[in-house]
């Protein structure tokens, strides 16, 4: 089985160019921004567009692929103009994705500010019955580091999000980010502790929910609560810990897509190459 390992590409100059720039990076499936992800505003599409980014991403065997949601979308806000806005953006990302045949929109569930951790999976869960999503397109809630009021910190919380909500679960699911697993105080380094972590994953969202995984090493101690991303391996993660993942039979099905810095000296290309080379 061919392993799905790609990256977080730009559509600077059109969505098309996100497959050369995949292909530049040894990528075989992966993620875009359907417009500018510090903004509200999200990019229409045409069929044609559509059409044409399906059939690169068909001749270079990249696939999956994920759209994430903007930064500013917080479904677990008390607050109605927020709320409004953030379903909103989120479901035209559904949209752009619906026509440009992604499978995925990702997005971070937000922070509850002061209402309390019920108040916010129950706003969250209100959020997710609002959306119309369309056909072949699964939204994800995407574990988070857990600083101050955000939700989605441990596995537990993200299957109260899914249980809370009338949506059908066919439609919806789960992406776990590592760095976000690691600050949170999930241990991916030891043997042990990961066998754990697996163990809750299946027995708190059924592996069945875990769609894709965003693959990033940590700046930062496990349970920081800090995101900061680091390339792989040069972090507090790991090799040892990425060598737990690529090699989890539990997890190689799932499409892997990294976040990692992008420098001059060092991109995508190098940190996918270091995780094929952890492949045994």
């Amino acid at each position: 089985m061919d392993r799905r390992i790609g990256a977080h590409v730009s559509i600077s100059g059109g969505v098309e160019k996100a497959v050369n720039r995949q292909e530049d990076a040894g990528g075989n499936c992966g993620q875009i921004f359907a417009g500018s992800p510090r903004t509200w505003k999200v990019s229409s599409y045409e069929e044609e567009e559509g059409e044409k980014f399906h059939e690169l991403r068909g001749e270079g065997d990249q696939n999956p692929y994920v759209i994430h949601s903007t930064y500013l979308v917080n479904l677990a806000t008390p607050k109605d103009d927020l709320f409004r806005k953030s379903l909103k953006c989120l479901q035209e990302e559904l949209e752009a994705a619906g026509k440009l045949g992604v499978e995925y929109v990702v997005f971070h569930p937000g922070s509850h500010t002061g209402s309390g951790r019920e108040n916010g999976i129950e706003r969250i869960a209100e959020g997710l019955d609002e959306l119309d999503i369309p056909e072949n397109v699964t939204l994800l809630l995407e574990n988070t580091a857990g600083k101050g009021t955000t939700l989605g910190k441990s596995m537990g919380e993200l299957r109260q999000m899914m249980e809370a909500t009338d949506t059908d679960n066919e439609k919806i699911g789960v992406c776990i980010d590592t760095c976000h697993a690691h600050a949170a105080g999930y241990e991916l380094r030891e043997q042990e502790g990961f066998e754990d972590f697996i163990q809750e994953i299946k027995e708190d969202l059924g592996l069945e929910n875990l769609k894709v995984l965003h693959l990033n090493d940590s700046k930062d101690e496990k349970g920081s609560e800090k995101d900061n991303h680091e390339h792989i391996g040069e972090g507090n993660i790991g090799l040892d810990g990425f060598r737990n993942v690529v090699n989890s039979e539990a997890l190689k099905k799932k499409p892997m897509v990294l976040e990692t810095p992008v420098e001059d000296d060092k991109g995508y290309r190098e940190n996918i190459e270091e995780l094929r080379g952890l492949i045994e």
